[in-house]
């Protein structure tokens, strides 16, 4: 790197460096405690002051153009807002939690970049140990020479099963001799992707919807009537399509997907709880453009999804089965009239967009919003463990409706 660079460099260095034994661990994961970004578009360091040396694996994708570091499983105890800006070639960064026992980090650049030198230096003296990466700018055919490379020989195999939450479950087993329906519980984004923030105290979607998934699996499992799952019980990053397939390989009879939305700046006001269905027209532009923002999920945490098998196509021509669609709609409207009596509703409280989430042929699926972290009433109730639990006994009503409903019909699977 240039002179310019280095000296650059040397001013965002902490007045008080931090020794390896000073930094806080977690358990026996390494601390990640600072993160700097210098240079300009000519060439930019990206530098990430750690408790011990660690192993990465870099690598570059096109479209938005990104450049990921793989990592062990790291505590990040960044400054607030770290990432949300950057520098040089680097628009922005991100982290997180990929699986149990591996990070991800996704720097979002402002063209096809090369990395140009990556390494991580040992702790010396009172200096910590440093994740270095240098990028400088490419055209995008050396870009995409790079990225195919990079996914031959860099990139780590992603795991075949998303993580679930009890041993059964890794092994994509249920119990055969169960007749009751199963039912997996889909808290939306975890680890790398933390979904929308709370302007007031930063709360992430993630870590809101994690804990009203696991209050609603609790009350569903009490009831004695179902066998519940969810696509995540940490904050881990699960890929959209494998919250399918989970949902698909356990011959689940329902699937719930859980989030909590946020309007930007500019684009009005909106309050109270949502319930979609899957439809391949929005039925307004605020699901539309909800749809759309949840779909990102896979890009933001830096997978590249171009070679998922051929199959996907066929669920999406497997969409057209009426009974799927007709069920998920009758399991919304449930939703919505058991949640009338428990939280506010949005002014149009039943909607249906693109969500690749359920997008599974048969199994019906919903994805509730439980309110808008971006309205002070709303985030106020999310955080409220006794509005929480109302919401949830409104759910299980309806899954309790929906069930006795099809059970008598006799089209329960």
């Amino acid at each position: 790197m240039g002179a310019a660079l280095g000296l650059m460099l040397a001013g965002l260095a902490p007045a008080v460096a931090q020794t390896p034994a000073a930094a806080t661990e977690s358990g026996d994961f390494p601390v990640a405690t600072d993160v700097r970004v210098g240079g300009d578009g000519k060439e930019t360091r990206f530098v990430v002051d750690l408790s011990r040396k660690i192993d990465i694996r870099p690598f570059t994708l096109a479209d938005p153009y990104r450049v990921v570091i793989d990592l062990p499983q790291v505590n990040f105890q960044f400054p607030a807002h770290a990432g949300e800006h950057g520098r040089g070639l680097v628009k922005a960064f991100r982290y997180g939690l990929m699986m149990p026992g591996g990070s991800r980090m996704v720097l979002d650049t402002t063209g096809p970049v090369r990395v140009d030198k990556a390494f991580v230096l040992d702790a010396t003296g009172n200096q910590p140990a440093r994740l270095v990466l240098d990028l400088v700018p490419v055209g995008r055919e050396a870009f995409l020479r790079a990225e195919a490379v990079d996914n031959r020989v860099a990139r780590p195999k992603r795991a075949e099963k998303p993580p679930g939450d009890k041993a059964s479950e890794l092994k994509g087993t249920t119990d055969g001799d169960d007749p009751r329906p199963v039912i997996v519980l889909d808290p939306g984004h975890g680890g790398i992707d933390s979904g929308t923030r709370a302007s007031g105290n930063g709360e992430a979607e993630k870590t809101l919807v994690l804990d009203f998934a696991a209050m609603l699996r609790e009350k569903l499992e009490k009831t004695g009537k179902y066998r519940v799952m969810m696509t995540r019980s940490d904050d881990s990053f699960v890929p959209l399509v494998d919250r399918v397939r989970f949902a698909r390989a356990r011959n689940a009879q329902l699937f719930i997907s859980i989030h909590c939305d946020a309007l930007a700046r500019g684009e009005g006001e909106a309050e109270g709880a949502t319930v979609y269905t899957l439809s391949d027209h929005a039925s307004d532009a605020e699901a539309g453009r909800l749809a759309e923002a949840e779909n990102r999920a896979d890009v933001i945490s830096g997978v590249d999804l171009s070679s998922e098998p051929d199959d996907i196509a066929g669920i999406l021509i497997d969409l057209a089965r009426r009974e799927t669609k007709t069920f998920s709609l009758q399991f919304a409207k449930d939703v919505v009239g058991a949640l009338r009596n428990a939280a506010r509703l949005h002014k149009h409280p039943l909607k249906s967009a693109g969500f690749k989430v359920l997008k599974a042929p048969d199994v019906p699926s919903v994805l509730i919003e439980l309110g808008y972290v971006s309205n002070r009433q709303d985030l106020k109730e999310l955080m409220s463990e006794s509005w929480r639990a109302h919401a949830g006994d409104a759910i299980v009503k309806a899954v309790n409706s929906y069930f006795t409903t099809r059970l008598a019909g006799g089209t329960a699977r």
